[in-house]
């Protein structure tokens, strides 16, 4: 077993995390933690976009990690804690969003290829296309659900959406495409019924 220095901020990252894996002392771990809750508060905050929230966010973190640590293998401390923290984050984001809304005014300005179903000027059937879309949306894969709505409900470029969700902007785009193509065949199936 290794010996290790009584000044623990001299360690570096490895060094901390080694030592708690070894002799499971939650100061080493919490040192390590410690000098990163400055960049942990700060994504947190950034988006859940509440400082009440955000700090909830960090010591949650730090509690969920403690006793699990051990089951994973983490090469850079820095990235890994950066990472899991963006998960926490859309998790909490997620488990908020319980309902889409959708505006058709401002938010679907783009989206031509399924608008084009609601140019009908009767109020009934441009209600049911719209439980259609609704429904529709529940059906796509999260994936494809997740991107549609970041990029025309909120609004997101497909760079944004890539930083968020951590998916390659090739495969935004390609999610976002098929998407659309996939809610099209959707609604118009729903309405034809």
């Amino acid at each position: 077993m290794p010996i290790f220095k009584k000044n623990t901020a001299t360690y570096t990252d490895e060094e901390l995390l080694s030592a708690y894996l070894e002799t499971a002392e939650t100061n080493y771990f919490g040192e390590l933690y410690n000098r990163y809750i400055p960049l942990l508060y700060g994504l947190c905050l950034k988006y859940l976009q509440n400082e009440e929230k955000a700090q909830d966010a960090v010591m949650q973190i730090f509690e969920d990690l403690l006793p699990k640590i051990n089951r994973y293998e983490i090469k850079v401390f820095k990235t890994w804690l950066y990472s899991v923290a963006k998960n926490y984050c859309l998790q909490q984001l997620r488990k908020e969003e319980k309902e889409i809304t959708v505006d058709f005014n401002t938010q679907f300005v783009e989206f031509e290829d399924i608008m084009h179903l609601f140019d009908n000027d009767d109020k009934e059937e441009n209600a049911n296309r719209l439980t259609a879309l609704k429904k529709c949306l529940e059906k796509l894969p999260e994936i494809q659900r997740t991107t549609i709505c970041k990029f025309f409900m909120e609004e997101m470029s497909y760079m944004d959406i890539a930083d968020v969700t951590g998916f390659q902007l090739k495969s935004v785009k390609s999610y976002i495409q098929n998407g659309k193509r996939n809610l099209k065949i959707c609604i118009e199936k729903e309405i034809s019924y």
